[in-house]
């Protein structure tokens, strides 16, 4: 499938070029003429990159990168006639990756597209890693939150490091003796309670319903063990 470019460039004659050249490249393309134009096209589709002028009448380029980086990271590339120092400072910190001047080297433009999008595809796969999935579950390893449906889970500490321990190794058997030495960094002295409360209480955050759990089964006489589930 072709990756889709958004380009909001209110000269019609650079704006076609870059067309011509971004399809021939395998890439779909989608043209705006305004920074008006193209934030109400943004609002219906996100594209894997912006290419934005400048310099357009009535909202610019500064303005749009203002209202995208409200809600995307989407990569975005200024392509503009000015070359100073402070329009590259103010475009790069509003959020901008990458900055050409006209007149420009379509072979180079081409050339920074491929490795802005390449940048991004990487990043967004080392994103993904960070992120473990069990269902409608999600543990965000980078900032220690567990999601489900997307919405955040209000879990104590102790219930967040428990719950994780179970989403990283799903379908394994804990005893309560593992998970306490695990959790608590102590011997267990056959405290089950803690245990025992610890996961009624994150069951009543996962489970449909807590009295019957899919995720956390009780393994009698055993211990616990996480249901993979489909993501």
């Amino acid at each position: 499938m072709r990756k889709m470019i958004y380009i909001a460039e209110d000269d019609k004659e650079i704006n076609q070029l870059l067309s011509l050249h971004l399809w021939k490249e395998g890439y779909q393309v989608d043209q705006s003429y305004s920074g008006e134009e193209v934030l109400e096209k943004l609002e219906e589709r996100v594209p894997a990159l912006l290419l934005l002028d400048l310099m357009m009448p009535g909202v610019d380029g500064l303005q749009v990168i203002q209202r995208v980086r409200e809600h995307s990271r989407i990569p975005i590339m200024l392509l503009t006639a000015r070359g100073t120092d402070d329009d590259k400072v103010k475009g790069f910190g509003l959020g901008a990756d990458d900055y050409m001047v006209k007149p420009f080297s379509m072979l180079e433009l081409i050339s920074r597209v491929k490795a802005l999008l390449r940048r991004c595809t990487d990043y967004e796969k080392v994103k993904e890693e960070t992120i473990i999935r069990n269902g409608d579950l999600e543990f965000h390893t980078e900032n220690q939150i567990i999601t489900k449906n997307g919405l955040v889970l209000p879990l104590k500490p102790k219930e967040t490091q428990l719950l994780s321990i179970f989403m990283r190794n799903q379908n394994r058997l804990y005893t309560k003796a593992q998970l306490y030495e695990l959790v608590w960094n102590s011997d267990y002295l056959g405290d089950s309670n803690t245990i025992m409360v610890h996961i009624s209480r994150i069951r009543e955050q996962i489970e449909q319903n807590p009295k019957s759990p899919t995720y956390i089964k009780t393994i009698k006489g055993l211990g616990y063990r996480m249901v993979r589930h489909e993501n």
